[in-house]
């Protein structure tokens, strides 16, 4: 048997070979003899089936096992002498090629893509100048009042009117799904601000306009995501009874006040909870100075100023999910013609596999500088991530956990966790410069 293994580039390698048929009868000869030490067939005692019985029964069977032994065994060669580990390896290798020729040889091509080699060079060199983000004494202002209005207690309107947006309003609930009272659907005395949404969409805005006592059926349809099955994507009627509507009162910001929103600290006032205001703000305003600027801005510069092969499959790719995103924006009418003319489509691709590539090397980027800067993320704080955005949209985190991993979005979320962590931190280091 022969074949050649050749390196197109360093991230990726071809080969090609030939395999004779005599090559692959034996093989199969090989293949009889073991199975039919174990093999019970009628007539025959275990342990002593001819191999002639074994191949005549089973030798489409046995031809495909010896023809993948083939590729294994030309795969496992090629690698040595290509110097590629299992590790290096990206993917499953492809058999580009698998053609059986009359006289019953086999033409076979793989290809394969492993890691590209990168060199960092100066990486930190080319982080950005960082600016020290100061908080605007207005904004902080503006976030201790909303602190103090929304610790400020409620009182009853001294004038009655009807309900409008922003009201606190007061209201009996109770849901019925055909005709039927379902559980966990009513409240009485309850608090809901209009324009909160804290409610099922629809419901708040049939608030407005109610009046005292006013009684009134809103008619709403829970969403087909709602974390109860058994209500989600139903019509359900809620018989509402407005009681009253409240309003805040002005709002005070004290120590003691202060203590209450910072309950884990000693001796703490008003300046306390200012300063700490103060630096949350900051670390919000630099966390989208960095995302939205400096991130990809020096993601570009690296992108630019590093040069490396990249694996060719992993592009593919790449280009075939920008594709199907493209496609999914098309009309019935566009992606006719796309169905009707393959160049169109072979056109699309090469118009998407600049910007695919670019996205691929950012990728390994970022991977070789965490590496580089010994930046992990562990799949528990990948999990953490998700369960807390799942809690803050009202979900079931534990749902939308098992949603994530079918569709296979857990390692892009991990990596976009490695990639803010390792380029923040390197900003950061600039920073304190």
């Amino acid at each position: 048997m022969e074949f050649n293994a050749k390196r197109i580039d360093t991230a990726n390698a071809v080969v090609t070979a030939n395999v004779e048929k005599s090559t692959i009868e034996k093989s199969v000869d090989k293949l009889a003899k073991e199975a039919a030490k174990t093999m019970e067939v009628q007539g025959f005692r275990k342990g002593k089936v001819p191999a002639h019985v074994v191949k005549s029964r089973y030798g489409s069977k046995l031809v495909e096992d010896a023809e993948g032994d083939v590729v294994r065994e030309i795969l496992a060669s090629a690698l040595k002498e290509l110097n590629i580990s299992n590790e290096e390896i990206i993917g499953e290798p492809s058999v580009s090629k698998f053609e059986k020729k009359e006289n019953g040889d086999i033409e076979i091509e793989i290809k394969i893509t492993n890691r590209p080699n990168i060199d960092l060079a100066d990486y930190k060199a080319l982080v950005p100048a960082v600016e020290d983000k100061a908080v605007d004494a207005k904004e902080l202002k503006s976030r201790l009042d909303e602190i103090a209005a929304s610790s400020a207690p409620l009182t009853k309107l001294k004038r009655k009117r009807a309900a409008k947006e922003n009201d606190f309003t007061v209201i009996d609930f109770e849901g019925f799904v055909d005709g039927v009272a379902f559980d966990g659907g009513k409240g009485e005395a309850y608090t809901l601000q209009i324009g909160s949404n804290s409610f099922i969409p629809g419901f708040e805005e049939q608030i407005i306009g109610m009046k005292y006592e006013e009684q009134k059926d809103v008619v709403v349809t829970f969403p087909s995501e709602y974390q109860s099955k058994d209500l989600a994507g139903k019509e359900a009627t809620f018989k509402v009874t407005l009681i009253e509507i409240q309003e805040k009162e002005a709002g005070e910001l004290t120590d003691e006040l202060a203590q209450k929103m910072l309950p884990g600290e000693e001796n703490v006032t008003v300046a306390t909870l200012t300063a700490k205001i103060e630096e949350q703000m900051k670390n919000e305003a630099k966390a989208t100075y960095y995302r939205e600027e400096l991130k990809p801005a020096y993601l570009d510069i690296l992108v630019e100023k590093l040069i490396f092969d990249l694996p060719e499959s992993v592009v593919d790719q790449e280009i075939n999910y920008a594709l199907n995103n493209k496609v999914k924006d098309l009309n019935e009418e566009e992606i006719k013609a796309l169905q009707e003319d393959p160049k169109k489509v072979d056109s699309m691709r090469e118009e998407l596999r600049a910007d695919s590539a670019k996205s691929v090397k950012a990728t390994f980027i970022v991977d070789a500088l965490a590496k580089a800067e010994k930046v992990e993320i562990s799949d528990q704080e990948v999990s953490q991530v998700i369960y807390y955005e799942a809690m803050q949209m009202q979900q079931n985190p534990q749902d939308v956990l098992k949603q994530y991993q079918d569709a296979g979005y857990l390692p892009a979320i991990k990596m976009s966790m490695i990639e803010d962590r390792v380029i923040s931190k390197l900003l950061d280091e600039k920073l304190g410069k």
